[in-house]
């Protein structure tokens, strides 16, 4: 089969084999490691974990997630027990967002795991290129977000 494909040349198919390969790789490990968790979920535990309080905007924000989905990814948190949300005792109508005690152990023993699966995502690259390549990818994603 031929690979002389156009879009083998364009970012955007790279890219997205990437985030296959991401997806794939964070599925693979969470399911050996015991972890019922996807990528997505993990990401609002982080923000979560970093930010005690915060409200379901603020979780889509720091980890560029659209408002509307994001309710899904709470409300499967908290089905497993993970969050806990509560009305905000200075703004009724939001929903302060925190770990339960068994979402704190959650993260703590899956970090390890998630961190430990970062340098097979980029295979093939070695340390120096696996720093650029993140560079790289930074770099191009505050131009997205700060055009101009």
């Amino acid at each position: 089969m031929k690979h002389n494909l156009k879009v083998y040349a364009m970012p955007g198919h790279l890219i997205r084999r990437l985030q296959q390969i991401s997806v794939h790789a964070f599925g693979v490990h969470a399911k050996v490691a015991g972890f019922d968790l996807t990528s997505v979920q993990f990401a609002a535990l982080d923000a979560i974990h970093a930010n005690p309080g915060i409200d379901q905007a603020g979780v889509a924000s720091l980890i560029a997630y659209d408002r509307p989905t994001i309710g899904g990814v709470i409300e499967r948190l908290e089905s497993k027990g993970l969050i806990s949300r509560r009305v905000s005792p200075t703004d009724r109508r939001a929903r302060e967002i925190n770990l339960t005690p068994l979402g704190e152990s959650v993260f703590s023993e899956f970090l390890p795991v998630v961190e430990s699966m970062q340098t097979g995502i980029l295979a093939g690259l070695d340390a120096d290129e696996r720093q650029t390549f993140m560079k790289l990818a930074g770099k191009v994603i505050e131009a997205s977000e700060n055009p101009g």
